[in-house]
């Protein structure tokens, strides 16, 4: 058994795409990423906006780390005026301690007892113990600026060192074995120290105004140092009761720079801090220290007078009082100024931090939002794209490449990007192509369905003319009497009926229901002899049938095409002298048909491609013509649900049908499907006459199983019997053709005599009209226009122009397909000179055919493909 004759590799079909498969998946080369017009939308997007940022934030870096400098700066800068209340109280009490000092060790080195000692030392005490206090209050403002400016730090440095002399010298105080000069250089280094440490702060070359509310707090401090040395210089003379050989010059240099100092101030002071000052000035304790100390001026020859030291030092005391008081408003003044610098410049460096990362957000957001939406719509487009080039136009082709299904209205897709930009105008260009291929695969298959329909049409003709020949050719043998002329009308009749399922196997590839129905459930062995009795080498089927099944009317004709085809590809592909065996048994609850030869075989790739096809049917195309067999087999069985499957046997093919439950029904009650006597005539009963039992080749071997064609065993001896039905045939009994024989002529070998599978399923004998074979009742599932039921009256269309009727097509076809009966009324006989003219030239074509089938041996073109 073989699938058809080997096509061309090019016609080989493909399967086609099923919607489970879909997948969209990209094309994509080998993609590098140094070449720019590799990169990703991404990446592009990425690196055009990533530049421009990276400019920006190093231009705004260089800008931000200005301000946070200047803002550093100004930050030290407030700390470092801040902790001058700390410097300007431990100054203060640093003059205070050496101002006593200087008295005590003056008084101590004019009396020289130790009582006076002891009283030296607890008068000192307490003011070393404020100094202490205010140094120890000075290293802990001052922890924080651990990290200030180097001049800074040398600067607090020299005022720790300072003051750590000034504690070691305190000790040779109330001894007096030291000079005072020696003393008191201690606390002039330690007091200058702290008053540099004071001036240190600098806010910069372009912070004019800070620097001067520093300077106007260092020279007031510095008037302050010098009033405090003055009154000591004066204490130290009270004390001792006289003035030294340098006192009175001493005095005079310190006034002198008192005086240049204070003009300073005033100069840089502003008008508030000099009003403040001379305010000060006019107080009555300053004014009071101040005529005392106009008393130890020298005048004329007058000896500069000694002061009293109780009331000096009460009367200095208040005027460097008064002094501190300016000089912590002077110094609260710049402070505060210094403050209001730092946070005005704290506040512009956030403010520009700010705008600088909100301007870099903003970019940042905006740009991604920009990047985000290109990158979007070219993902969306991309998408739309494959979509429609892997999905929605496969599936569009695929439904209508279709030809049992209208074509419809296909709708395309509007774009999935509906912006006004390039991208937007690009996805309307992807739909117009794929508006324009649908458009063309519309129009492809719309012709393609002409075609069809026009095969169709064409199939429907020829079909009426087959339907005739074969209605002629059975007027013809019952009016034969000539077996061997008989023999020849069985051929033609047999060839008719093949061109009637080639017409049909056309039609099923044209996606149109057959014409041929039946209307109630028929035995599957009477099908499958049907089947038998389509083909031409029908005495080589053998029939298994091992249970009573039962086939639903509606998809008979189908399942005998479909059975007719594998059992033609059986004998064709198979010796001569061997049979075709057909097996029917159930299987659950369907059935199934083997059908067994011992022919060619086909190759495993042949066993494969051929049940791909049968698995999936594809489209009629040029492979169709060539291999019509397994495509219509394909077709047949995808319609109804039947699985068919090709493997290999011992020394052939065996195909495998297998037939769903819905397919099968119960029996018909009983008179309703009993075959009737088919319409032998009596020149077939002449030729059914000579066959002997046994006769042929294949007889002794294959006699227990029933063949189409051939009589079965035990037939009544007076009457012969149908060769597909095995019921006796009426007409002239065998003795009447034996008695025209001469005595001494040959008998001619016996022949089994054909049939046609309606023969077979001929309805039964009282059945209702219009439940036959022909029937054409009932709805049909084809597209490509159907015969409706025949009409009562001639169908017309109307009537033309001139008045005359319009013929419909195929409206009268139930009526010439009618079955000739014995009670029809006589009609018009055509001439016989052209009935003879036309079956003499058909049958010259059938010699032909048949000279070219028994004399031409196809061979396989490749390995397992063969011919059908």
């Amino acid at each position: 058994m073989g699938a058809g004759p080997d096509p061309a590799r090019d016609a080989v079909p493909q399967p086609r795409r099923s919607p489970s498969d879909d997948r969209v998946t990209p094309h994509r080369r080998r993609r590098s990423r140094f070449r720019l017009r590799d990169w990703r939308m991404g990446t592009k997007l990425a690196t055009v906006l990533v530049l421009p940022s990276v400019a920006f934030l190093v231009l705004a870096g260089v800008q931000t780390r200005g301000l946070v400098g200047q803002t550093t700066a100004l930050s030290d800068f407030a700390q470092q005026v801040g902790i001058g209340r700390q410097i300007s109280t431990a100054v203060d009490r640093l003059q205070q301690e050496r101002d006593r000092s200087a008295g005590e060790l003056a008084a101590l080195r004019k009396a020289g007892g130790s009582a006076d000692r002891d009283a030296a030392v607890a008068a000192l005490k307490p003011l070393q113990d404020a100094s202490d206090r205010a140094m120890t209050d000075l290293r802990a403002a001052a922890e924080p600026l651990a990290d200030a400016d180097a001049a800074w730090r040398v600067a607090y440095s020299e005022v720790l060192e300072a003051y750590d002399q000034v504690v070691y010298i305190r000790a040779a105080v109330p001894p007096a074995v030291l000079s005072s000069d020696t003393v008191l250089s201690n606390y002039h280094r330690a007091i200058a120290a702290l008053l540099n440490l004071l001036a240190e702060p600098s806010p910069g070359d372009d912070q004019r105004a800070l620097t001067d509310a520093v300077l106007r707090y260092v020279q007031l401090s510095r008037v302050k140092e010098l009033s405090s040395r003055i009154r000591a210089e004066l204490y130290a003379a009270a004390r001792a009761g006289r003035y030294e050989v340098d006192d009175q010059v001493n005095l005079t240099d310190l006034r002198a720079q008192q005086l240049t100092a204070l003009g300073a101030f005033r100069v840089a002071a502003t008008a508030d801090q000099v009003r403040r000052y001379d305010e000060t000035s006019v107080d009555p304790a300053f004014v009071s220290a101040a005529r005392l100390e106009e008393q130890t001026l020298p005048s004329g020859t007058a000896e500069p007078a000694v002061l009293p030291a109780t009331q000096w030092w009460a009367a200095s005391e208040q005027r460097q009082e008064l002094f501190r008081q300016l000089e912590s408003a002077v110094l609260d003044d710049a402070v505060r100024q210094a403050d209001d610098a730092s946070a005005r410049q704290l506040r512009d460096t956030l403010l520009v931090v700010g705008g600088i990362v909100g301007v870099l957000l903003v970019a940042v957001l905006i740009s991604l939002l920009v990047g985000r939406s290109v990158a979007r719509s070219m993902r969306q487009l991309r998408g739309q794209a494959l979509r429609i080039a892997q999905v929605e136009l496969p599936h569009t082709l695929d439904r209508l490449r279709a030809v049992d299904r209208p074509v419809g209205t296909i709708d395309v897709p509007p774009a999935v990007v509906d912006s006004q930009d390039e991208i937007g105008e690009l996805a309307e260009a992807f739909v117009a192509v794929h508006r324009s291929a649908v458009d063309v695969a519309v129009e492809q298959a719309m012709m393609r369905r002409n075609v069809n329909a026009m095969f169709v049409n064409l199939a429907r003709r020829s079909q009426v003319l087959v339907e005739r020949q074969l209605e002629l050719l059975d007027e013809l043998e019952r009016e034969e009497s000539d077996p061997d002329q008989l023999e020849n009308l069985f051929k033609l009749d047999h060839l008719a009926a093949r061109m009637r399922r080639n017409d049909e196997s056309l039609l099923v590839l044209a996606g149109t229901e057959s014409s041929r129905r039946w209307n109630r459930p028929v035995g599957l062995g009477a099908v499958l002899l049907a089947a038998s009795a389509e083909i031409e080498q029908y005495q080589r089927v053998r029939h298994d049938s091992r249970s009573d099944l039962h086939v639903v009317g509606h998809a008979v004709g189908d399942l005998v095409h479909l059975f007719a085809e594998l059992l033609e590809n059986a004998t064709a592909f198979s010796r001569p002298d061997t049979v075709v065996r057909v097996v029917a048994g159930a299987d659950g609850p369907g059935a199934f048909v083997e059908i067994v030869d011992q022919g060619l075989g086909m190759s495993p790739a042949a066993l494969a491609e051929a049940n791909e096809v049968l698995a999936e049917p594809p489209a009629a195309d040029v492979a169709a013509s060539e291999r019509m067999g397994l495509f219509v087999v394909s077709h047949l069985g995808a319609r109804h649900g039947v699985r068919v499957r090709l493997r290999g046997g011992q020394d052939g093919v065996v195909a495998r049908i297998g037939i769903p439950a819905e397919l099968l029904a119960p029996a018909p009650a009983p008179g309703l499907d009993q075959p009737a006597a088919p319409r032998m005539l009596t020149s077939q009963v002449a030729a059914a006459s000579r066959l002997a039992p046994g006769a042929g080749p294949l007889a002794t071997a294959t006699a227990e199983l029933p063949v189409a064609g051939r009589r079965p065993p035990a037939p009544p001896a007076e009457l012969p019997v149908s060769p597909l039905t095995g019921l006796p045939l009426g007409g002239a009994p065998p003795a009447t053709e034996a008695a025209r024989r001469t005595p001494g002529s040959t008998v001619p070998r016996p022949r089994p005599v054909p049939g046609r599978a309606e023969d077979v399923l001929a309805p039964a004998a009282g059945s209702p009209a219009g439940g036959g074979w022909f029937s054409r009742q009932g709805p049909s599932g084809a597209v490509l226009g159907v015969t409706p039921p025949p009409a009562a009256t001639p169908v017309t269309g109307g009537t033309n122009e001139r008045g005359l009727p319009v013929r419909v097509p195929m409206a009268q076809l139930t009526a010439v397909n009618q079955p000739a009966a014995a009670d029809r009324p006589p009609r018009h006989e055509p001439d016989p000179e052209a009935v003879g003219g036309m079956l003499s030239r058909y049958y010259s074509g059938v010699r032909r055919a048949e000279a070219e089938e028994t004399t031409e041996m196809y061979l396989p073109r490749d390995e397992g493909g063969r011919r059908q």
